[in-house]
Order: structure tokens, then sequence, then C-alpha cells
């Protein structure tokens, strides 16, 4: 618990009171406000976020959906639980539980002691909670102005070891409607506290895509860090324009991945150090990673000393550049550029019409990858080339196919990123089988469609689709239209100058 001296901050003048953790004196804090010295949050909220139990009653009463709790005083108290909501049951301290310290598990009956003692016995203050059977754990900064606006970070998914957080990825690799429910259950739960400042909300989303909260904390979190490099406003800047009144910024990602690993101690002392060291060594040569060193004095096993985020265009892309630091491999993989063009065709007979968009491609220096995936004779491979191209970084697919070419319409019902269609001219019906077989798509599965053979146009549509929120690809997409303007009007010149008989016979 840490003390605020009331005399000090009496003696000079406090605009704004706000904390860094919540585990402070909330009793001062509650006579400063009587005392008119403008808390934010506000002592009432500390006060409900300190005692984990009455958090759970609080937001219970809010409507919240919670896994279900009950105090308990004594070992009979712990087995009635335990009979009520089965095992394993879940058993934690209400006050200064964090970071896992102040949970236990009981796998049976048998162990309700034993795990009660870890805790510091019933004295401490205990209760249990239901035994949440949870796929992935999930966490929404939100940002509460002084004027009750709602902003929500992005959700994040949360790995931990040994009931630490480790990583965090953002955002959460899960559909739009899970991600929508959780922003709406964390910005209720914010907006049933009192008092402005940024609250990351934990959650659990079970196998069944219910969303249960787990806690809340009223301050910048763990959860965050990555938002420093990956978002427009960072949850720390965002924290003093909450408690100060000033507008909240913009809490979108301004890249669209990032992955937040925290440096644990891996050793005491001097050697723990020394492989902390060595493991910043490789990050610094990741593309977008950035380190944070804490310079805490002190090495502790599982003691966060840091954390390196890393940001790049596809939640698989930052996750192999993470798997590439942490297993030590040379830096020729790191630096690999991840593809942001599939071209698709279904035999290599293709080829010679979709190297084009190839090419077109490699002159725009956008990263790309050719591959043969047939819809017909490779059913399971298209199948997981359409459902993984996003995760691995892939923004735009160009879908090359003759005769009843369906690999375009194919690839456009399985992945949400738009696909260029390329009609390839077959050896009968001169290639209008396929131009109709990819134009005549269902209303809600769109593919853009281009002349036959023409997959130069394929290629220059992906560049002014991916030009859109790239400055640089913007640019040279204007230049190449300049070039292309000139080299017409350097014809038409000639051919005034020179008249067409020496034109076509220089």
């Amino acid at each position: 618990m840490i003390a605020l001296q009331s005399k000090n901050l009496q003696r000079v003048r406090c605009g704004v009171l706000t904390v860094e953790i919540e585990h402070v004196d909330v009793e001062t804090l509650e006579k400063l406000e009587l005392q008119g010295v403008d808390c934010q949050p506000k002592a009432s909220t500390i006060r409900i976020i300190q005692d984990k139990y009455l958090q759970k009653v609080h937001f219970s009463q809010h409507d919240i959906p919670l896994p279900e709790f009950m105090q308990i005083d004594d070992l009979e108290g712990a087995k009635r639980a335990g009979d009520l909501f089965g095992y394993p049951l879940m058993i934690k301290s209400k006050r200064l539980a964090y970071d896992g310290r102040g949970n236990a598990v009981a796998k049976s009956e048998d162990e309700l002691s034993s795990a009660v003692t870890a805790l510091g016995g019933f004295d401490r203050g205990l209760y249990v909670e239901k035994w949440a059977p949870f796929v992935k754990e999930l966490a929404v900064i939100v940002a509460r102005g002084r004027d009750n606006s709602i902003l929500c970070y992005p959700a994040v998914e949360t790995i931990h070891k040994e009931n630490i957080c480790h990583i965090v990825k953002a955002p959460a690799n899960m559909s739009w409607k899970i991600r929508e429910l959780a922003t709406d259950i964390a910005s209720r739960a914010v907006s049933s506290l009192e008092g402005a400042g940024v609250f990351a909300v934990e959650l659990f989303l079970t196998k069944d895509d219910q969303i249960l909260l787990n806690e809340v904390a009223p301050r910048p979190h763990n959860s965050g860090h990555h938002t420093i490099e990956s978002c427009y406003t960072s949850q720390y800047e965002q924290h003093l324009r909450a408690v100060v009144g000033l507008p909240l910024g913009d809490p979108s990602m301004k890249t669209p991945a990032a992955i937040m690993y925290n440096l644990l101690g891996e050793d005491e002392g001097e050697p723990g150090f020394h492989l902390a060291h060595q493991l910043i060594a490789r990050a610094l040569c990741i593309p977008g990673a950035t380190v944070h060193w804490y310079d805490k004095p002190e090495m502790r096993k599982q003691r966060k000393m840091g954390h390196i985020t890393i940001v790049g265009p596809s939640v698989g892309n930052v996750e192999k550049l993470l798997d590439s630091m942490l297993n030590e491999e040379s830096s020729e993989s790191q630096s690999a550029v991840a593809p942001r063009v599939g071209i698709v065709m279904g035999s290599d007979s293709d080829l010679p019409v979709m190297k084009d968009a190839a090419k077109v491609l490699n002159m725009f220096g956008v990263p790309n990858e050719v591959r043969i995936v047939s819809a017909h004779r490779t059913p399971e491979l298209m199948y997981s080339y359409a459902l993984s191209a996003r995760e691995r970084g892939i923004q735009v697919i160009i879908a090359g196919a003759g005769g009843a070419a369906h690999l375009p319409g194919m690839v456009a019902a399985l992945t949400p990123l738009p696909v260029i269609g390329v009609p390839v001219r077959a050896s009968t019906l001169d290639g209008v089988d396929s131009l109709l077989s990819i134009v005549q798509m269902p209303r809600g599965v769109p593919v853009a469609t281009v002349a036959v053979n023409n997959a130069t146009n394929a290629g220059l549509l992906a560049v002014r689709m991916l030009s859109v929120c790239d400055a640089d690809l913007l640019s040279r997409m204007s230049q190449y239209q300049e070039d292309t303007r000139n080299e017409v009007l350097t014809k038409a010149e000639k051919l005034q100058k020179d008249g067409w008989e020496s034109y076509l016979n220089p």
C-alpha cells in the first residue's frame, strides 16, 4: 500500500491528482477530495477497484457479465463453494492481488486447505470464482473524459506466463461481432465508475463466444504498452488528456498489427541481466521493433524489466519476427519482407499471362508472391491459402483462371481481402467463358474483373488499392500516370512532325 502525504499536497498547489497504481491509501484520497483536491479517477472508484470482491459486487449490480463468485470466511464456506461451482475452483485474495499474486487454484476439495494457506489464510479476506473455461484472455483499454465521453482502444489478446502477462497481440484475432461485444462490455464497466482517466478492462472469451469481465485497473496498463508505437494516441498521453480535461485523442491503430513482449527476468542478478541484454541486442536488429528498458536496479526471476514492441503489416508477420528474435534466427530471416499481394493461378499454363502482374508490382516495389493454387485439383490448398492470407500480411489477391475459372470467386468467398480476377484465354471460346465466369459473381461475393489476359491492369489496380493508405505508392502511381501521358504526347508530336508514313517506316 502506498501512503499519500496529504500535508505535502496542501503546501503546494495541486491542479489534478491521479494515480499510477490502485494500491494507495484511499482514505487519504477521500480526505483530499473533501478539501477540494481534484482526484481523477475518484476515490470511490479506487476503493471499489482495490477490493476485487467489491469489484465483482459492483459490476454484477450493473449487469456486467462475470464468472459466478461468492465470499468465503472459513473452510466450510469454501467446501460449499466447491459443491456449488465445481472444480477446479479459483480462490482469490480480495486485496493487493495482481500479476498472478493472490490467486490459487484448488483442483479438488482436498486442495482447498493448502490453497487457502498459500494465500495467507481466511483472515486476509478471500472469495472464490467459478472456473471460467476461457479460450482467450482479452483486454480493452478504455479512456473516459471529464465530460464522461468514452473512447475504446482495439481489443487485444493477452498471453500469460506463470500468471504474468507475457505477450500482447493487437488487435486480437477474433470476429467483428466478438470485438464489438468485448468493447461494449468494457465501455459499460468503465461508465459505471466515477472519474476520468484510462482504465484497463481484462476479459475472458469462452468457447461458446461469451465475454466475461475478469477485473479492471484504473490506470495505464501492461496490455496497453503497445499503444506507444501502434496507436495515434498512446495510453499515457490519453490518461493525461483525460484527467486534465483535454479532448480525448484518437485511440485507433496507425499500424495494422503490433505485438508486445514483456522482458521478464529469466534468472537472478547478473546472469539475468546478461540474458536480457542478449535478447535486446537481437531485438534491435528486428524491423519495426522498439525496446523499452525500465532500468530497474535489481533483476529477479519473472520480474518485469522492460518490454519490446514490434509493429508490422499483420499479426502473422509480427509473430514471425518475434519468433525469429526469440529463436536467435539470422538477420536475413529477420529482415525478410512479407508479401503484400498474392498472385495465384490454377495452372502453370497461366503463368505467361500472370507474370505481367508480378512485373508491375515489382516495378512499384510492392512485395508479392506467386503461387499455383487450383480450385478443382487442389481445393484444400486453395482453402488454406485464402483463409491464411490476411494473417500472413497479404492485402490484395490477384487470381487468374481460364475456362470454368472458379478460382477468383472461390478465393473471394473465403477471404475478406479484395480479390482481382484475371480471365485467362483458353484454347476454346477465346477467353469469353472465363471472363463471364469471373465477372458474373453472385451478390455479396465481389471480384474486381479486368479484361481477358490483362494481368498488367490487375497489377496496377492492386497498386491503386494499396496506395489508398500508402503515400509513397500513391506518389509512384501519379508518376506512372505522368510518364505514360508524356510517352503518348511524345508519340503524338512525332507523328505530327514526321507524318504517318515516316512514323510507320522509320
